[in-house]
């Protein structure tokens, strides 16, 4: 949870207490500001939620990423690898056919 999502929760907890204040002591401007102060925190709420998953998305395309250029490193690796074993094979063989 992100500060965006805690402020949230917190103006409308906020919000929910100052329109029932209002309603009770018949204050329609008390009342208003509550539900306001509603709407402002369930869109900062919102906005919180969006970076929340923002984020989770950029770290999950962060890692696929990592895992990627993992794998590709070993298969050059072992491309490289397998190109030397071969070489070395022919010289080996090279050297037999030319030693005697």
């Amino acid at each position: 949870m992100n500060k965006d999502q805690v402020a949230g929760k917190i103006a409308q907890g906020v919000g929910k207490v100052e329109q029932s204040v209002g309603e009770r002591v018949g204050s329609k401007k008390l009342a208003n500001k509550g539900v306001a102060n509603q709407a402002k925190g369930a869109a900062k709420e919102t906005w919180g939620d969006v970076r929340d998953a923002a984020k989770q998305i950029h770290e999950s395309h962060k890692k696929a990423a990592f895992e990627k250029a993992t794998q590709s490193r070993a298969k050059i690796s072992q491309s490289v690898d397998d190109a030397k074993d071969k070489a070395e094979g022919r010289i080996d063989e090279f050297k037999r056919r030319h030693s005697a």
